[in-house]
């Protein structure tokens, strides 16, 4: 992508993401992340309605008057995204790729966090460590974070998810958010690790599919090529069974997914290329 396609794309990115982030997830946003806990901000006068149990003790002896202590929860987070970034996510049918939804998805969430003036960096990862930005705030960091997706040229076409969940659990001593987008197409042992990841911090997995891994529709006999592997195949998808397998399959890797996240306490949010991303993702912030 040229220089001038990437600055274009970015504007674009800025301005939807700004709005959406604006309109739609700065509410749910905030309250479906919790911060590191309550600190202390001002002691005042005791008024109806206030929790007796917050009552200043020793300040109410000196003043003879009763005063209670205010605490505000500490909200600045740090939000770490690990964006997968080998060669199947740009796969896409006639609507967009994956690596196009991840953007989108990437731009909403970082001025999300920009808005809330959390910390957020982010590792890309394809069966290696691709790039790593440390968490940082404001717009320009954002940006730079959004340029250097754009611009990336991953080194390796391969997946391996564990080898960048390692490194966040090395790296991320203290409590983070973190969003691990991919389409979880990797044979690797990457639940243990994300495991580990989710008993530190809050963890959400946003798996991307396209519309063809959902219905792939009659193309006659056509040759697939392993985007990761470079592996090929003839397949004849004018039989209607050998169409429904291949669905199956997918669907089955997506419900598996779904469980072993359930069970090591791992947030889950399923997007299509097909189409909008806005709902699934509110979705999931309210519900939190």
């Amino acid at each position: 992508m040229e220089v001038s396609d990437i600055i274009s794309k970015i504007k674009q990115i800025e301005l939807k993401s700004r709005l959406l982030s604006e309109d739609i997830f700065s509410g749910e946003y905030h309250t479906a992340f919790k911060g590191r806990g309550m600190a202390f901000s001002e002691v005042r006068q005791y008024q109806f309605g206030d929790d007796i149990r917050s009552i200043d003790w020793n300040v109410t002896a000196r003043h003879n008057d009763s005063h209670v202590k205010i605490f505000e929860e500490e909200r600045e987070l740090s939000i770490v995204f690990l964006i997968d970034v080998s060669d199947s996510n740009n796969f896409g049918g006639k609507t967009k790729t994956k690596q196009e939804l991840i953007l989108e998805i990437l731009g909403v969430l970082l001025f999300s966090a920009l808005a809330n003036n959390d910390l957020f960096g982010v590792v890309f990862v394809s069966d290696e460590i691709e790039k790593f930005i440390a968490p940082s705030k404001g717009k320009k960091h954002a940006l730079h974070i959004l340029k250097e997706y754009l611009s990336l040229k991953p080194t390796s076409k391969s997946t391996n998810l564990k080898v960048g969940l390692d490194f966040l659990r090395e790296r991320f001593k203290k409590k983070s958010v973190v969003f691990v987008i991919s389409d979880f197409i990797d044979d690797s042992n990457y639940i243990d690790s994300l495991k580990w990841v989710a008993k530190k911090h809050d963890a959400i997995a946003i798996q991307i599919k396209d519309e063809l891994e959902e219905e792939l529709p009659n193309m006659g006999i056509i040759e697939f090529e392993h985007a990761e592997t470079g592996e090929k195949q003839w397949v004849d998808t004018s039989i209607p069974e050998v169409r429904r397998y291949i669905s199956k399959q997918m669907d089955f890797r997506s419900r598996k997914l779904e469980t072993e996240l359930k069970k090591i306490n791992t947030g889950y949010i399923l997007l299509n290329t097909a189409e909008d991303f806005v709902r699934p993702l509110h979705y999931f912030f309210k519900k939190r």
